[in-house]
Formats: structure tokens, C-alpha cells, sequence
């Protein structure tokens, strides 16, 4: 028998986020983005919707009911992702050549 999916998903219960400090954005393992913090939240239009609370769970694996929030529908979609990216982003790489300590190639 599966559980029922809610419109409010547990989110996790860590401490209130400071206001004034900007947002925190964490992917969670094969789960939502949890938003904390000072956020504005806006459509494709810069139409400001209306989160209902300090931090929230966007959806990540795109069967969400109730999107852009999570319902919990990853649970039952088997969705997986990690938490962090697997590999670096290319601009870190490009950034990280640019470095001016970085070595200079002389292999011509």
C-alpha cells in the first residue's frame, strides 16, 4: 500500500533561516531544492508567486502536482540525484586556468 502524497512535503526541520541574509539553496539526495532565507520567488514573467513560507521544496524531478513545489511525487517516481554536482562546472575549470598562480604552459 503506498502513501498517500501531500501538498506539504516534510521538510527538513533545521534552524530558521536568518532574514536579511540572503537564501540558502540545497539539492537534497534524490529530492527537492530546499530554498531558506530572503527569496523572492517569480515565473518566467516576473510574476512574484506566493510561497506561503519562510522555506520551501522545489520540485527537481518534474512530477510534482503542485509545481514548482514538491508534493513528494519524486518518492514514487523513483527520481535520483546527488546532492552535489559529480564533476566541476566548466567555468570553475576555466576560472581555476585563469588563476594568475595558476602555472603557465610552456609545452608549446
Amino acid at each position: 500500500m503506498s502513501r498517500p502524497l501531500t501538498d506539504e512535503p516534510d521538510l527538513p526541520e533545521d534552524d530558521a533561516p536568518a532574514r536579511g541574509n540572503g537564501a540558502t539553496i540545497t539539492p537534497y539526495r534524490d529530492g527537492p531544492l530546499i530554498v531558506r532565507g530572503d527569496f523572492r520567488l517569480l515565473d518566467q514573467d516576473g510574476g512574484q508567486i506566493d510561497p506561503g513560507r519562510d522555506t520551501i521544496a522545489l520540485c527537481r524531478c518534474g512530477k510534482s502536482g503542485i509545481k514548482p513545489f514538491c508534493d513528494g511525487s519524486h518518492k514514487r517516481a523513483g527520481f535520483s540525484a546527488p546532492s552535489a554536482p559529480s564533476r566541476p562546472r566548466p567555468v570553475q575549470t576555466i576560472r581555476e586556468l585563469l588563476r594568475p598562480d595558476a602555472e603557465a604552459d610552456t609545452t608549446g
